[in-house]
């Protein structure tokens, strides 16, 4: 009996199979059923959007990073010992040059002021009697009534107190000197920072912290650095007598801050780094750049005229180089190039392309050489 068993099994098993097989399989009439020689979409063409290679007139630029300097930063300091009596100031006020910033009380150097006028007027006094006994010494000598010894003390003496006459003066100016520095005024013309010390307290003189710092803000410079490979075309530029323009960019390099002129290169290459610091100065009327601020740095060194240029984004980069996809009778090609100068989006192509060039801007994912385009145009939007 098991052994009629097993092959009734089997033929249940291959009946299912056909049955399964049999209600399955796709129909002739059946809608769902792919058509014979239906075309795979992988290997249809294509759509892609193209530039043409231009010529066109390319700012040479070198890009690096760089820092904003102040040119002036000072910290206001009081020249003498005193109370500090009141602040003129508001912090992060813009002060100009010779703006009364502070004032120190004044009782004791007016007291020294008057201790040095007293003296003067006593001494001119004793000046005034050693003169008049200098002329009857005078008519005595002439009719021999004194020594010649008496005379000539009389002379010396009348010598001497113009001596302490003129150091008395001078007294009197350092008196006047000490008691102005009670009167702080700016140094320089900037924005203040924030305050160091309060009205009310005993300031020393010169101290190294300062009352407030001033930071000239209007015009300011940017530092940044160049490595040594480009310092040729910069210096052989600076030579000509050229005028070198210079744009800091925000951190993402989205927006253009402001824009200067070159001014100095540094004396030497630093041997660590192999760079050469450069300073650039910037009007900045409206403060766009800040003191300590990071920046992008362009300095534009020279105009590259009629260069192939295209859109930076269209540019691929592989193992074997950097390279374009182009269009070749519908069809898209890979092109080696060889990069120049980039400006503002643009990227100058020295060999590889030839103005007219079709050159895939998107679309590039699904690309590969030899794969058939369809090249889709933008149309103009009919006005409403």
């Amino acid at each position: 009996m098991a052994l009629l068993k097993k092959p009734l099994l089997l033929a249940g098993v291959v009946v299912v199979v056909a049955a399964a097989a049999y209600f399955l399989w796709p129909k002739a009439g059946n809608s769902d059923a792919a058509p014979v020689g239906q075309m795979n979409p992988w290997a249809m063409p294509v759509p892609v959007r193209v530039v043409t290679a231009d010529a066109a007139d390319l700012r040479v630029q070198i890009k690096t990073i760089g820092t904003v300097t102040p040119l002036n930063t000072v910290v206001v300091q009081s020249r003498v010992t005193g109370i500090l009596q009141k602040l003129a100031f508001t912090e992060g006020d813009k002060v100009e040059h010779g703006q009364l910033l502070a004032e120190i009380e004044q009782a004791d150097y007016q007291i020294q002021l008057a201790q040095a006028q007293g003296q003067l007027e006593q001494n001119l006094a004793q000046l005034k009697n050693a003169e008049a006994d200098l002329q009857l010494y005078s008519k005595l000598r002439e009719q021999s009534s004194i020594s010649a010894q008496q005379y000539n003390q009389q002379q010396a003496l009348v010598a001497q107190l113009k001596g302490t006459i003129k150091s008395n003066q001078a007294q009197i100016d350092a008196a006047k000197l000490q008691l102005s520095y009670t009167r702080i005024h700016a140094p320089i013309s900037g924005r203040l920072g924030l305050r160091r010390v309060d009205p009310g307290n005993l300031i020393q003189a010169n101290n190294s912290e300062g009352l407030v710092t001033i930071t000239q803000s209007a015009p300011i410079a940017v530092v940044f650095a160049i490595p040594e490979s480009q310092l040729l075309q910069v210096r052989n530029a600076v030579r000509r007598g050229e005028t070198l323009t210079v744009e800091a960019w925000d951190r993402s390099e989205r927006q253009l801050l402001s824009q200067g002129t070159l001014t100095i290169l540094d004396n030497q290459i630093d041997a660590a780094t192999g760079t050469l610091r450069l300073k650039a100065e910037f009007a900045n009327q409206q403060e766009e750049l800040f003191p300590n601020q990071f920046v992008n740095v362009r300095l534009n060194v020279a105009v590259q005229q009629g260069a192939v240029t295209i859109p930076q984004d269209a540019v691929q980069y592989g193992s074997a180089g950097n390279y374009v996809y182009v269009i070749e009778q519908n069809k898209a090609q890979i092109r080696q190039v060889k990069l120049g100068a980039t400006d503002n989006g643009l990227v100058a192509v020295e060999d590889g392309l030839q103005t007219g060039d079709l050159v895939v801007l998107e679309g590039l994912d699904r690309l590969r050489p030899g794969r058939a385009v369809e090249v889709i145009t933008d149309q103009p939007v009919p006005a409403s």
